[in-house]
């Protein structure tokens, strides 16, 4: 009987220090780290408006910064990203939503999709699809604004 006392008392030891150290604890593993596209992007936007129209003016450059944050739960493969344009043409801030694949590890194919307040006085769209590169970003840039007036380029990213 005292064999089986101990026993039980050694037992129930075991399972308390049990209960206690893994109460409160979230399964252990390593969390995943942030996406190479996670940050502040800086570079360059080339627009041509209505390029298909007679007379269409010639594609002009200006600055503009992409900041990306993974979206919870996409396997690093969703972003909101903050696109600011200092485009004369396109003076904009606007958050859009960005993918990547069919991986998240570059290079990899990237795309971005959103609306716009345009300075026109409408909501506008905008998209973009290329290659996202550890440390650079390649894409068309393409959109719709006001009266049907479209927008075609590139768009050309370092991270910083």
């Amino acid at each position: 009987m005292k064999s089986t006392s101990r026993y039980l008392a050694r037992f129930s030891v075991v399972l308390a220090c049990m209960l206690v150290v893994s109460c409160g604890r979230s399964p252990s593993g390593p969390s995943p780290a942030d996406s190479f596209l996670t940050g502040t992007w800086r570079g360059t936007v080339t627009l041509q408006v209505n390029p298909n129209a007679p007379g269409a003016a010639p594609p002009t450059s200006a600055s503009t910064t992409w900041t990306f944050k993974v979206v919870p739960q996409t396997n690093l493969q969703t972003f909101q990203v903050t696109i600011r344009s200092e485009h004369p043409w396109l003076p904009i801030t606007t958050t859009a939503t960005a993918a990547l694949g069919p991986g998240n590890s570059p290079p990899v194919h990237i795309s971005t999709q959103g609306n716009y307040a345009s300075p026109r006085g409408c909501q506008g769209t905008l998209g973009s699809a290329g290659t996202a590169e550890a440390t650079r970003i390649e894409a068309d840039f393409t959109g719709v604004d006001c009266q049907l007036s479209t927008f075609t380029g590139s768009v050309v990213l370092t991270k910083q």
